[in-house]
């Protein structure tokens, strides 16, 4: 292994699947097809609600910007990986994989903190519909979502470049399918004690202060759900509801499991299915689930597919 200096490696060399390569061929193949998949899923749902304007409300400026997370959450990871298993050369650069560790914990990071925003805005919607324009206007909506950019940016770039600080000894192995926070400081030698420590800190703001709100949200929307007399204003309020919680489910189960537990006591293969679930298979789902439970966003979608053809 080539080293560019005392501090760090020339390249990584990622692991990956290697003690189950029958995995390799059916993973490729499936991420071939997931990765188009997301990518054209997600920038359909930024295109339709950006041009019609029935969609200009702050429920889709906040799920353009989740679209916007999710292309980039999983077009951080998804390129190396198809690269990695389509070849026998399992490496990627030192500065690729710094690259990719401060882009996938910022993207995953500012996703937290916006499901978050998400269930408030569906509070407000329900629990406030009389103030609801007034409590998230336009300002307001800017305002969070920067917040939110900023915030995850901080958290982020402060945890990875944290993490690269810590000496590897010659260990340049990743057990791992790409370059993140946790499997860093697993591989790591010498004290770790100050970076867990600090990993629980950001996982408490980032993790558990955002899911406590989204909580709290839906036992109130829960509440006032019930309270509703007729059937139709339930169901028409509980789908609103229900994409939004499917993908708070699918995104902080996985990412849960792996980031509120000491880096120390991760399994083996555990890393690489997570990361395979929240930066895979949850942004190719999300604009499916989305789509198929929204009315709204399904004749948009149709509209703009008939303008399309119809200018052919």
């Amino acid at each position: 292994m080539a080293v560019s200096n005392e501090s760090h490696p020339k390249e990584f060399i990622l692991l990956g699947f290697a003690d189950h390569p029958w995995l390799e061929l059916p993973l490729f193949v499936t991420l071939l097809i997931t990765y188009p998949m997301a990518l054209m899923g997600n920038i359909a749902i930024i295109l339709v609600s950006t041009l019609d304007p029935r969609l200009h409300s702050p429920m889709y400026f906040f799920l353009r910007n989740l679209s916007f997370l999710d292309m980039c959450y999983t077009t951080s990871v998804v390129p190396q990986m198809l690269f990695n298993l389509g070849s026998s050369r399992k490496t990627i650069s030192y500065v690729g994989c710094v690259i990719q560790l401060y882009i996938f914990h910022v993207m995953g990071g500012t996703e937290c903190l916006l499901l978050a925003i998400m269930s408030i805005d569906r509070y407000v919607a329900i629990c406030r519909p009389l103030h609801y324009t007034l409590i998230m206007s336009q300002r307001v909506c800017v305002l969070s979502v920067s917040i939110m950019w900023l915030t995850g940016v901080i958290f982020g770039f402060s945890e990875a470049t944290l993490t690269l600080q810590l000496p590897l000894c010659g260990q340049y192995k990743l057990d791992h399918l790409l370059c993140e926070i946790p499997v860093l400081i697993k591989t790591a030698c010498g004290e770790k004690e100050f970076n867990e420590l600090a990993l629980s800190v950001v996982c408490i703001f980032i993790l558990i202060v955002p899911l406590f709100l989204i909580l709290a949200s839906y036992v109130n929307i829960g509440r006032a759900v019930l309270r509703i007399k007729s059937s139709e204003g339930r169901r028409k309020a509980f789908g609103t509801c229900s994409s939004h919680l499917i993908v708070v489910s699918l995104f902080y189960g996985p990412g849960m499991s792996m980031y509120l537990q000491p880096p120390s006591s991760i399994t083996r293969d555990q890393p690489k299915f997570m990361a395979l679930f929240y930066a895979v298979i949850t942004p190719t789902l999300n604009p499916f689930i989305y789509t198929l439970r929204n009315k709204d966003v399904k004749g948009a979608l149709k509209k703009l597919l008939r303008s399309i053809f119809s200018s052919k």
